[in-house]
């Protein structure tokens, strides 16, 4: 196994982290030496009695912005050379599995957990190089949304899964959902398992396979297919 992934999260809400860190794929890939994964409270960078994070913003309006001068400090104790610095936003590039295997290339990420009503901007200008988001809604606090990022790219690690060929035949790794997957019994209320699954044939199997996953795809997410199909017949090269 190579250099591990350095991963540190900078949050407001530490122990948000706590049960997601120590189950699981993610509790198996730290023991392993997989990623390393540090989770910075952002308020020991704050300089007052209260330790605040938030204030009012200027020019008025609903809600509170969060402060400059910790998440710059917070990062700051951390950053490395060519490390990146994502904040989580409804305001970013919409999450994909190919941004997962983008990040799983990385060295080191740090992860600006947003809350409230945003950052402020000059943390967006000057000390962010990354925006993610992870859907089209809002959700209590950006931890919830970088514990699902940092998930999706660690499982991609090298050795993180017990078979990494399962990587590859997983929804959306190439383009398509996943085909159906079915495992014993091969009969249940008399809801059979297709028979090509149980010939042993393993070209019509991955024929089968091939099929569904088109067929699943087309019908649940056409966007997918239109992408896929306009991948699959873009020339290659010069």
């Amino acid at each position: 196994m190579g250099r591990p992934l350095a991963i540190d999260v900078i949050t407001i809400f530490p122990g948000m982290l706590k049960g997601f860190l120590g189950e699981s794929i993610m509790k198996r890939a730290i023991e392993s030496g997989a990623v390393v994964v540090r989770v910075i409270d952002l308020r020991d960078f704050t300089h007052d009695p209260h330790r605040t994070t938030d204030d009012r913003p200027y020019g008025g309006g609903p809600g509170m912005v969060m402060k400059p001068e910790p998440l710059f400090a917070a990062t700051e104790s951390v950053l490395t050379p060519g490390a990146k610095v994502i904040l989580m936003t409804p305001q970013g590039r919409p999450f994909t599995q190919r941004i997962a295997a983008e990040l799983a290339g990385e060295r080191h990420l740090i992860f600006l957990c947003g809350h409230y009503e945003g950052v402020d901007e000059r943390v967006r200008e000057h000390l962010v190089n990354d925006e993610i988001s992870i859907g089209d809604y809002v959700l209590t606090n950006g931890v919830l949304a970088a514990a699902v990022v940092i998930d999706a790219v660690v499982r991609l690690l090298p050795g993180v899964l017990g078979c990494q060929g399962s990587v590859a035949d997983e929804s959306f790794s190439r383009g398509l959902l996943e085909y159906p997957q079915y495992t014993r019994p091969a009969e249940f209320r008399n809801w059979k398992v297709p028979e090509v699954l149980l010939s042993g044939d393993h070209a019509q199997v991955a024929k089968w396979r091939r099929e569904q996953a088109l067929k699943r795809t087309r019908e649940r997410r056409p966007d997918l297919l239109e992408r896929f199909e306009e991948h699959r017949d873009t020339p290659s090269g010069d």
